[in-house]
């Protein structure tokens, strides 16, 4: 009768014997994947190994492609990727193209919002479809709008709802809302706070009882985003629908414009416009009218697209133009 002990390395040894069987198979499928043909002699352990962390990297990147294909085929909000060049330690494959990067510095491109990787060449035929992630999301103010919703996954960006909830819920009868600046060193600290911690920032009358801070914040996040809430696109439409006299006109005029917004865009003024709009209907307390309210947002939310200096400094009664109408008509035009 074997003993325990001889029973034990019977195992032992079945069980390697199945794992070299195993990694056999492997390398087998490894060498036709990679359209290789090998003589009969097998090559040392040490080849497998570089082969195998390759193929692992091509299959990670076919992977993340087509899950970006199939998720979401027909998105609320294009995103255009926001592609910087970059050098990447190890293999890499490109995710569109499926072909090796090679070189040893500036293989290829990574976006920044959502850490996509592509050859230089594919970047241009790479589809709008960045879905940012928030491991590459290092702030909140200063980034783009429809990055912002995109990796939160909201509507509109945190800070003009938290913002707007707050100042509706005890400052909307302030006396010169919006108008009084609060203390900048203030207004500095809560940005921070959204930047280090998001939707966790805390703005309410416990941390910030002036609410002229809150008002200040949000005006500086509107200010600060690399493309402002009426878009360079969309910014000549406003201005050529504020010029007409005709009121019809003038509002189909208006609704056109909206329509080139990108969606994020739209949906965050239509909600400020309608904050907006309870602010004047509280104008017997804070003195604060549509008038009022578009000499200040107008620079704001518009900010003309590479215009000359007198082009631009004709342009802003027209973009005060442009909000004190879409405050006044909020309830038609969205």
């Amino acid at each position: 009768m074997p003993s325990r002990e001889s029973y034990e390395v019977h195992k032992e040894e079945k069980s390697l014997v199945q794992k070299a069987k195993r990694e056999a198979n492997q390398e087998d499928i490894l060498v036709a994947a990679l359209g290789m043909s090998m003589g009969p002699q097998k090559p040392p352990a040490t080849f497998w190994q570089p082969l195998k962390l390759f193929a692992y990297s091509q299959l990670t990147s076919l992977v993340r492609r087509a899950t970006l294909k199939e998720s979401d085929r027909t998105p609320k909000s294009e995103k255009v990727h926001n592609f910087k060049v970059h050098t990447f330690r190890g293999p890499h494959w490109c995710e569109h193209c499926a072909s090796f990067m090679w070189g040893l510095m500036a293989q290829g491109v990574k976006c920044a919002d959502c850490g996509l990787n592509v050859h230089k060449q594919c970047q241009s035929l790479v589809p709008n479809d960045c879905k940012p992630d928030l491991r590459h999301i290092r702030k909140v103010y200063s980034c783009d709008l429809t990055t912002l919703v995109k990796a939160y996954n909201t509507a509109r960006p945190m800070v003009v709802d938290m913002c707007i909830r707050e100042i509706e819920s005890r400052g909307l009868k302030s006396e010169g809302l919006y108008r009084i600046s609060g203390f900048s060193d203030s207004v500095e600290e809560v940005k921070m706070a959204f930047d280090k911690d998001g939707e966790k920032a805390d703005i309410s009358v416990n941390a910030y009882e002036d609410i002229n801070i809150i008002t200040g914040a949000l005006k500086l996040y509107l200010r600060d985003l690399p493309v402002p809430i009426i878009s360079y696109d969309a910014y000549p439409g406003f201005i050529e629908a504020a010029m007409l006299t005709d009121p019809e006109k003038k509002l189909e005029a208006f609704r056109e414009a909206l329509a080139l917004l990108p969606p994020s865009h739209r949906e965050t003024l239509k909600y400020l416009m309608a904050h907006l709009k309870r602010v004047t209907q509280n104008e017997k307390f804070n003195l604060m009218n549509a008038e009022n309210l578009a000499i200040i947002f107008g620079p704001t939310l518009m900010r003309a697209p590479n215009l000359d200096a007198i082009t631009a400094l004709n342009d802003i009664r027209y973009q005060r133009q442009v909000v004190e109408l879409l405050i006044k008509k909020e309830d038609v035009l969205f």
